[in-house]
């Protein structure tokens, strides 16, 4: 195995558990029938400062982190599959 074989194996692990740790930070949602029906807790006052809570942050920092895992996994797969 070359160097960047273990390069990208390394960046992909730690990226991973940033993730885990990240989701694991978040509130979890309202996901009775109750919630379903009445639109859970983005619904009513204060929705609109969601993006600014703490756990509107880790969402947003989570989705970013996901693209940049998707990014890095297609890279790897390309360099992988057109580098000898």
């Amino acid at each position: 195995m070359l160097w960047y074989h273990y390069v990208f194996g390394a960046v992909l692990i730690l990226a991973s558990v940033i993730i885990t740790i990240i989701v694991l930070l978040q509130e979890g949602r309202n996901s009775s029938l109750s919630g379903v029906i009445a639109g859970g807790p983005e619904a009513g006052y204060g929705s609109k400062s969601k993006g600014r809570t703490v756990d509107g942050k880790l969402e947003r920092l989570t989705k970013w982190l996901i693209v940049l895992f998707f990014v890095i996994v297609l890279a790897a797969f390309l360099v992988f599959l057109f580098v000898v």
